[in-house]
Formats: C-alpha cells, sequence, structure tokens
C-alpha cells in the first residue's frame, strides 16, 4: 500500500498517510482538524533485490570476462555493486581502493583472514 503525503494549508503541516489508492479521501489534519488537504509531491525509494544485481552483473560482459580473468579491478567493481550503497568500512575501502587500481592486496588480505579465523599471534606473550 503506498504512502502519500499531504500538506494542511490551514497549519502548514506535512502528514503522510498510507492509502488504498488516490480515490480514498485524505485524512483530516492531526493538529488542526482542517479536512481540506493537498496531496503534495515526495519523495520515494527502490530498491535492487539481489537477482536484479546478479542480472546486472552477468549481463556486464566487460564486467564477467574480467572476473573469469581474476582482474581485481573487476573483482573491486563486483564488490561495489553488491555492496548496495551501503557505507563500507575503512579496511574494506582500503583493499577495494587497491584493487580498482589493479593491485591484490593478498598480504592485507591474508592478515584480515588470519585476524578474523583467530589463527593471528597474539599481542601478548605469557611467559
Amino acid at each position: 500500500m503506498p504512502i502519500y503525503e499531504y500538506r494542511c494549508d490551514s497549519c502548514r503541516r506535512v502528514v503522510s498517510s498510507y492509502r488504498q489508492s488516490l480515490s480514498v479521501p485524505p485524512p483530516p489534519c492531526p493538529r488542526c482538524g482542517n479536512s481540506e488537504l493537498k496531496r503534495i509531491f515526495s519523495t520515494f525509494s527502490l530498491q535492487k533485490t539481489y537477482r536484479d544485481v546478479y542480472e546486472d552483473i552477468l549481463s556486464d560482459r566487460e564486467l564477467t570476462q574480467g572476473m573469469m580473468r581474476d582482474d581485481p579491478r573487476a573483482i573491486a567493481e563486483w564488490n561495489n555493486r553488491m555492496s548496495g550503497g551501503e557505507k563500507p568500512t575503512p579496511e574494506y575501502e582500503e583493499i577495494t581502493g587497491r584493487m580498482e587500481e589493479g593491485e591484490w592486496p593478498t598480504t592485507q588480505i591474508e592478515e584480515k583472514r588470519k585476524q578474523f579465523s583467530g589463527q593471528g599471534e597474539s599481542k601478548f606473550n605469557i611467559d
């Protein structure tokens, strides 16, 4: 069910309301009770599903060929598309930035893998 936004001409309040269709009259203003609300243009969000993202990636021949060649630039592009616009951590940004430049940051990736799997060296020596 869509959300429509209305503005009250009396008190200028903006009201958001779930409506089954535009033919359903808007609610009265919750602040002043005015029933003459005017519909306003509001923003909206559209998100792709993972399936849409995968289809987009697979339809990009240059990207898929780069991934098949283990090109770090293609892998970084794949990661960026899969992130869905989420803000990555600084470490992640550093790794993908290096990959975008064509470099495989293997040492850094291996250190992170060991750190997260508990295989890294302990920072504490108990003798």
